[in-house]
Protein backbone atom coordinates (compact mmCIF):
# COMPACT_ATOMS: atom_id res chain seq x y z
CA UNK A 1 0.00 0.00 0.00
CA UNK A 2 2.87 2.37 0.80
CA UNK A 3 4.47 1.59 -2.57
CA UNK A 4 1.25 2.48 -4.42
CA UNK A 5 0.72 5.64 -2.37
CA UNK A 6 4.29 6.86 -2.39
CA UNK A 7 5.37 5.90 -5.91
CA UNK A 8 2.58 4.89 -8.30
CA UNK A 9 0.11 7.71 -7.48
CA UNK A 10 2.67 10.55 -7.74
CA UNK A 11 3.89 9.11 -11.07
CA UNK A 12 0.35 8.97 -12.45
CA UNK A 13 -0.38 12.50 -11.26
CA UNK A 14 2.76 13.84 -12.92
CA UNK A 15 1.98 12.01 -16.18
CA UNK A 16 -1.63 13.18 -16.34
CA UNK A 17 -0.72 16.72 -15.31
CA UNK A 18 -3.07 16.74 -12.36
CA UNK A 19 -2.93 19.91 -10.31
CA UNK A 20 -4.17 20.64 -6.83
CA UNK A 21 -7.18 22.98 -6.71
CA UNK A 22 -7.01 25.77 -4.10
CA UNK A 23 -9.56 25.31 -1.34
CA UNK A 24 -10.62 28.98 -1.36
CA UNK A 25 -11.22 29.26 -5.11
CA UNK A 26 -14.99 29.74 -4.69
CA UNK A 27 -17.23 31.57 -2.25
CA UNK A 28 -20.89 30.75 -1.74
CA UNK A 29 -23.21 33.75 -1.55
CA UNK A 30 -25.13 33.56 1.79
CA UNK A 31 -28.24 35.07 0.18
CA UNK A 32 -28.59 33.31 -3.18
CA UNK A 33 -26.32 30.29 -2.80
CA UNK A 34 -24.49 31.32 -5.98
CA UNK A 35 -20.85 30.23 -6.29
CA UNK A 36 -18.57 33.20 -6.99
CA UNK A 37 -14.84 33.37 -7.65
CA UNK A 38 -12.94 34.31 -4.50
CA UNK A 39 -10.78 36.76 -6.48
CA UNK A 40 -13.85 38.56 -7.88
CA UNK A 41 -15.33 39.04 -4.41
CA UNK A 42 -12.06 40.26 -2.94
CA UNK A 43 -11.54 42.70 -5.80
CA UNK A 44 -15.08 44.03 -5.24
CA UNK A 45 -14.30 44.85 -1.58
CA UNK A 46 -15.95 41.61 -0.37
CA UNK A 47 -19.30 42.47 -1.92
CA UNK A 48 -20.94 39.70 -3.99
CA UNK A 49 -21.12 41.25 -7.51
CA UNK A 50 -24.55 39.90 -8.53
CA UNK A 51 -26.58 39.85 -5.30
CA UNK A 52 -24.84 42.82 -3.66
CA UNK A 53 -24.49 40.93 -0.37
CA UNK A 54 -21.92 42.62 1.87
CA UNK A 55 -19.57 40.16 3.53
CA UNK A 56 -17.29 41.04 6.43
CA UNK A 57 -14.03 42.75 5.51
CA UNK A 58 -10.84 42.99 7.57
CA UNK A 59 -10.00 46.41 9.01
CA UNK A 60 -6.73 46.86 7.11
CA UNK A 61 -8.36 45.79 3.82
CA UNK A 62 -11.11 48.36 4.38
CA UNK A 63 -8.52 51.08 4.98
CA UNK A 64 -6.61 50.07 1.84
CA UNK A 65 -9.74 50.50 -0.29
CA UNK A 66 -10.74 53.70 1.52
CA UNK A 67 -7.61 55.86 1.40
CA UNK A 68 -5.99 57.37 -1.70
CA UNK A 69 -3.74 54.79 -3.39
CA UNK A 70 -4.27 52.51 -0.38
CA UNK A 71 -1.69 54.54 1.58
CA UNK A 72 -2.28 55.15 5.28
CA UNK A 73 -0.33 55.34 8.52
CA UNK A 74 -1.51 53.43 11.54
CA UNK A 75 -1.65 55.17 14.90
CA UNK A 76 -0.15 53.21 17.78
CA UNK A 77 -2.74 52.20 20.36
CA UNK A 78 -2.14 53.03 24.05
CA UNK A 79 -1.02 50.23 26.38
CA UNK A 80 -3.54 49.11 28.99
CA UNK A 81 -3.72 46.48 31.71
CA UNK A 82 -4.27 42.96 30.36
CA UNK A 83 -7.04 40.89 31.97
CA UNK A 84 -7.50 43.19 35.01
CA UNK A 85 -10.30 41.01 36.45
CA UNK A 86 -8.46 37.71 35.80
CA UNK A 87 -11.62 36.49 34.13
CA UNK A 88 -12.13 32.86 33.24
CA UNK A 89 -15.03 31.00 31.63
CA UNK A 90 -14.29 27.90 29.54
CA UNK A 91 -10.76 29.27 29.17
CA UNK A 92 -8.76 32.17 30.54
CA UNK A 93 -9.41 35.61 29.09
CA UNK A 94 -5.67 36.08 28.67
CA UNK A 95 -5.60 32.93 26.52
CA UNK A 96 -8.46 34.24 24.38
CA UNK A 97 -6.57 37.48 23.81
CA UNK A 98 -3.45 35.57 22.82
CA UNK A 99 -5.38 33.37 20.37
CA UNK A 100 -7.12 36.33 18.72
CA UNK A 101 -3.87 38.24 18.37
CA UNK A 102 -2.26 35.30 16.65
CA UNK A 103 -5.31 34.79 14.39
CA UNK A 104 -5.77 38.43 13.32
CA UNK A 105 -2.34 40.01 13.75
CA UNK A 106 -4.01 42.83 15.74
CA UNK A 107 -3.42 43.97 19.31
CA UNK A 108 -7.16 44.51 19.83
CA UNK A 109 -10.37 45.16 17.91
CA UNK A 110 -9.59 48.78 16.94
CA UNK A 111 -7.27 50.22 14.29
CA UNK A 112 -6.66 53.98 13.98
CA UNK A 113 -5.12 55.43 10.85
CA UNK A 114 -4.41 58.73 9.12
CA UNK A 115 -4.23 59.34 5.41
CA UNK A 116 -5.67 61.21 2.44
CA UNK A 117 -9.19 60.86 1.09
CA UNK A 118 -9.33 62.58 -2.30
CA UNK A 119 -6.61 64.90 -1.05
CA UNK A 120 -8.23 65.65 2.33
CA UNK A 121 -6.42 64.49 5.46
CA UNK A 122 -8.69 62.51 7.76
CA UNK A 123 -8.45 60.21 10.77
CA UNK A 124 -10.22 56.85 10.57
CA UNK A 125 -11.15 54.42 13.35
CA UNK A 126 -12.15 50.91 12.30
CA UNK A 127 -13.58 47.99 14.27
CA UNK A 128 -12.32 44.57 13.21
CA UNK A 129 -15.09 42.05 13.89
CA UNK A 130 -12.73 39.08 13.62
CA UNK A 131 -11.09 40.11 16.91
CA UNK A 132 -13.55 38.86 19.55
CA UNK A 133 -16.53 40.17 17.60
CA UNK A 134 -15.18 43.74 17.58
CA UNK A 135 -16.12 43.98 21.25
CA UNK A 136 -15.39 47.09 23.28
CA UNK A 137 -12.95 46.72 26.16
CA UNK A 138 -10.39 48.90 27.88
CA UNK A 139 -7.87 48.62 25.05
CA UNK A 140 -10.49 49.38 22.39
CA UNK A 141 -11.86 52.31 24.40
CA UNK A 142 -8.41 53.84 24.83
CA UNK A 143 -7.72 53.34 21.11
CA UNK A 144 -10.95 55.08 20.11
CA UNK A 145 -10.16 58.02 22.38
CA UNK A 146 -6.66 58.19 20.87
CA UNK A 147 -8.27 58.41 17.43
CA UNK A 148 -10.45 61.36 18.45
CA UNK A 149 -7.52 63.10 20.14
CA UNK A 150 -5.45 62.70 16.97
CA UNK A 151 -8.22 64.21 14.85
CA UNK A 152 -8.45 67.19 17.22
CA UNK A 153 -4.67 67.61 17.23
CA UNK A 154 -4.46 67.51 13.42
CA UNK A 155 -7.69 69.54 13.06
CA UNK A 156 -9.12 67.12 10.52
CA UNK A 157 -12.40 65.17 10.15
CA UNK A 158 -13.05 61.84 11.85
CA UNK A 159 -14.61 58.80 10.16
CA UNK A 160 -15.52 55.74 12.22
CA UNK A 161 -16.47 52.30 10.85
CA UNK A 162 -18.44 50.45 13.52
CA UNK A 163 -18.73 46.65 13.61
CA UNK A 164 -19.21 45.26 17.09
CA UNK A 165 -21.29 43.01 19.27
CA UNK A 166 -21.05 45.50 22.15
CA UNK A 167 -19.15 45.68 25.41
CA UNK A 168 -16.66 42.90 26.19
CA UNK A 169 -18.13 40.72 28.93
CA UNK A 170 -14.72 39.50 30.13
CA UNK A 171 -13.93 43.01 31.41
CA UNK A 172 -17.24 43.63 33.19
CA UNK A 173 -17.83 47.16 34.47
CA UNK A 174 -14.48 48.29 33.06
CA UNK A 175 -15.78 47.75 29.53
CA UNK A 176 -19.02 49.61 30.32
CA UNK A 177 -16.96 52.58 31.53
CA UNK A 178 -15.73 53.01 27.96
CA UNK A 179 -19.21 54.15 26.85
CA UNK A 180 -19.17 57.51 28.71
CA UNK A 181 -15.43 57.97 28.06
CA UNK A 182 -15.82 57.63 24.29
CA UNK A 183 -18.92 59.85 24.42
CA UNK A 184 -16.82 62.60 26.04
CA UNK A 185 -14.27 62.19 23.22
CA UNK A 186 -17.05 62.71 20.65
CA UNK A 187 -18.10 65.91 22.43
CA UNK A 188 -14.50 67.15 22.41
CA UNK A 189 -14.38 66.68 18.64
CA UNK A 190 -17.65 68.55 18.16
CA UNK A 191 -16.49 71.40 20.40
CA UNK A 192 -13.46 71.70 18.09
CA UNK A 193 -15.90 72.14 15.17
CA UNK A 194 -14.68 69.05 13.29
CA UNK A 195 -16.94 66.70 11.26
CA UNK A 196 -17.66 63.21 12.57
CA UNK A 197 -19.11 60.63 10.16
CA UNK A 198 -20.11 57.15 11.31
CA UNK A 199 -20.43 54.17 8.97
CA UNK A 200 -22.56 51.43 10.54
CA UNK A 201 -21.59 47.99 9.23
CA UNK A 202 -22.85 44.50 9.97
CA UNK A 203 -23.33 44.13 12.89
CA UNK A 204 -23.40 47.21 15.13
CA UNK A 205 -25.13 46.32 18.38
CA UNK A 206 -25.00 46.55 22.16
CA UNK A 207 -23.11 49.27 23.99
CA UNK A 208 -21.38 50.48 20.83
CA UNK A 209 -24.71 51.42 19.25
CA UNK A 210 -25.70 53.03 22.58
CA UNK A 211 -22.73 55.41 22.59
CA UNK A 212 -20.24 56.79 20.05
CA UNK A 213 -21.64 54.88 17.05
CA UNK A 214 -24.91 56.85 17.20
CA UNK A 215 -23.45 60.29 17.95
CA UNK A 216 -22.12 61.22 14.51
CA UNK A 217 -23.00 64.27 12.46
CA UNK A 218 -24.01 61.92 9.64
CA UNK A 219 -24.82 58.21 9.92
CA UNK A 220 -24.25 56.00 6.89
CA UNK A 221 -25.18 52.30 6.89
CA UNK A 222 -24.02 49.53 4.59
CA UNK A 223 -26.85 47.58 2.89
CA UNK A 224 -28.33 44.76 4.96
CA UNK A 225 -26.41 45.63 8.14
CA UNK A 226 -27.90 44.62 11.50
CA UNK A 227 -28.04 47.73 13.69
CA UNK A 228 -29.61 47.84 17.14
CA UNK A 229 -29.11 47.42 20.86
CA UNK A 230 -30.72 44.16 21.98
CA UNK A 231 -31.08 41.19 19.63
CA UNK A 232 -34.31 40.67 17.71
CA UNK A 233 -34.95 37.31 19.40
CA UNK A 234 -34.62 38.86 22.87
CA UNK A 235 -37.05 41.63 21.92
CA UNK A 236 -39.59 39.15 20.57
CA UNK A 237 -39.40 37.05 23.73
CA UNK A 238 -39.81 40.15 25.89
CA UNK A 239 -42.74 41.83 24.14
CA UNK A 240 -44.26 38.51 22.95
CA UNK A 241 -44.93 39.90 19.49
CA UNK A 242 -43.66 39.14 16.00
CA UNK A 243 -41.28 41.82 14.78
CA UNK A 244 -41.72 43.44 11.34
CA UNK A 245 -39.91 42.06 8.30
CA UNK A 246 -36.38 43.45 8.04
CA UNK A 247 -36.42 44.78 11.61
CA UNK A 248 -33.04 46.22 12.69
CA UNK A 249 -31.71 46.10 9.13
CA UNK A 250 -30.18 49.26 7.69
CA UNK A 251 -33.00 49.76 5.16
CA UNK A 252 -35.61 49.52 7.96
CA UNK A 253 -33.70 52.09 10.02
CA UNK A 254 -33.47 54.41 7.02
CA UNK A 255 -37.24 54.26 6.52
CA UNK A 256 -37.74 55.12 10.21
CA UNK A 257 -35.24 57.98 10.36
CA UNK A 258 -32.52 56.30 12.41
CA UNK A 259 -29.79 56.60 9.74
CA UNK A 260 -29.24 59.27 7.11
CA UNK A 261 -28.40 57.07 4.12
CA UNK A 262 -27.65 53.52 3.03
CA UNK A 263 -24.60 53.38 0.76
CA UNK A 264 -22.95 50.32 -0.85
CA UNK A 265 -19.38 49.70 0.26
CA UNK A 266 -18.01 50.34 -3.22
CA UNK A 267 -19.51 53.87 -3.15
CA UNK A 268 -18.53 54.84 0.39
CA UNK A 269 -15.27 56.48 -0.55
CA UNK A 270 -16.80 58.95 -3.02
CA UNK A 271 -19.84 59.60 -0.81
CA UNK A 272 -17.84 60.36 2.33
CA UNK A 273 -15.43 62.59 0.41
CA UNK A 274 -18.35 64.60 -0.98
CA UNK A 275 -19.95 64.92 2.47
CA UNK A 276 -16.70 66.04 4.07
CA UNK A 277 -16.25 68.76 1.44
CA UNK A 278 -19.72 70.04 2.25
CA UNK A 279 -19.18 69.89 6.03
CA UNK A 280 -15.81 71.62 5.80
CA UNK A 281 -17.18 74.20 3.31
CA UNK A 282 -14.87 73.20 0.47
CA UNK A 283 -15.71 73.45 -3.22
CA UNK A 284 -17.48 70.38 -4.59
CA UNK A 285 -16.26 69.36 -8.10
CA UNK A 286 -18.59 70.37 -10.91
CA UNK A 287 -19.27 66.74 -11.80
CA UNK A 288 -20.79 66.26 -8.36
CA UNK A 289 -23.07 69.31 -8.31
CA UNK A 290 -26.74 68.47 -8.52
CA UNK A 291 -29.44 70.55 -10.21
CA UNK A 292 -33.19 70.24 -10.63
CA UNK A 293 -34.87 68.73 -13.68
CA UNK A 294 -38.53 68.78 -14.62
CA UNK A 295 -39.63 65.32 -15.77
CA UNK A 296 -42.85 64.21 -17.44
CA UNK A 297 -44.01 60.62 -17.26
CA UNK A 298 -46.33 58.70 -19.58
CA UNK A 299 -49.44 59.92 -17.74
CA UNK A 300 -48.50 63.55 -18.36
CA UNK A 301 -47.78 64.45 -14.72
CA UNK A 302 -44.74 66.67 -14.10
CA UNK A 303 -42.39 66.52 -11.17
CA UNK A 304 -38.92 67.82 -10.25
CA UNK A 305 -36.00 65.57 -9.36
CA UNK A 306 -32.40 66.34 -8.37
CA UNK A 307 -30.05 65.39 -11.24
CA UNK A 308 -26.78 66.46 -12.83
CA UNK A 309 -27.91 65.79 -16.42
CA UNK A 310 -31.32 65.52 -18.21
CA UNK A 311 -30.42 62.07 -19.56
CA UNK A 312 -29.85 60.90 -15.97
CA UNK A 313 -33.38 61.97 -15.12
CA UNK A 314 -34.82 60.13 -18.10
CA UNK A 315 -32.98 56.93 -17.27
CA UNK A 316 -33.67 57.10 -13.54
CA UNK A 317 -37.35 58.02 -13.68
CA UNK A 318 -38.39 56.65 -17.07
CA UNK A 319 -39.48 60.18 -18.04
CA UNK A 320 -40.81 60.99 -21.50
CA UNK A 321 -39.47 64.57 -21.45
CA UNK A 322 -36.90 66.29 -19.27
CA UNK A 323 -35.88 69.92 -18.88
CA UNK A 324 -33.18 71.35 -16.63
CA UNK A 325 -34.61 74.14 -14.48
CA UNK A 326 -32.60 77.32 -14.04
CA UNK A 327 -32.16 78.33 -10.39
CA UNK A 328 -34.46 81.14 -9.44
CA UNK A 329 -32.90 84.46 -8.59
CA UNK A 330 -32.94 85.31 -4.94
CA UNK A 331 -35.57 87.89 -4.05
CA UNK A 332 -34.22 90.60 -1.75
CA UNK A 333 -36.01 90.54 1.57
CA UNK A 334 -36.42 93.23 4.13
CA UNK A 335 -34.48 92.65 7.32
CA UNK A 336 -36.64 91.36 10.12
CA UNK A 337 -37.03 93.74 13.05
CA UNK A 338 -34.96 92.97 16.11
CA UNK A 339 -36.56 92.75 19.50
Amino acid sequence: MNWITNYVRPRLNSMLGRRETPENLWIKCPETGEMVFHADVEENQWVIPVSGHHMKIAARQRLTHFYDDGAFQEIANPEVAQDPLRFRDQKKYSDRLRENRLKTGLEDSIINATGKLEGMEIVTTVHDFTFMGGSLGMAAGEAIIRGFETAIEKKCPMVLFAASGGARMQEGILSLMQLPRTTVAVEMLKEAGLPYIVVLTNPTTGGVSASYAMLGDIHIAEPGAVIGFAGARVIEQTIREKLPEGFQRSEYLLDHGMVDMVVPRTELRATIARLLRILTKQDVPATETVGQAAVMDETGSVDTVPVADPEDAAVTTGAVETEILEPAEATPQKPSPSF
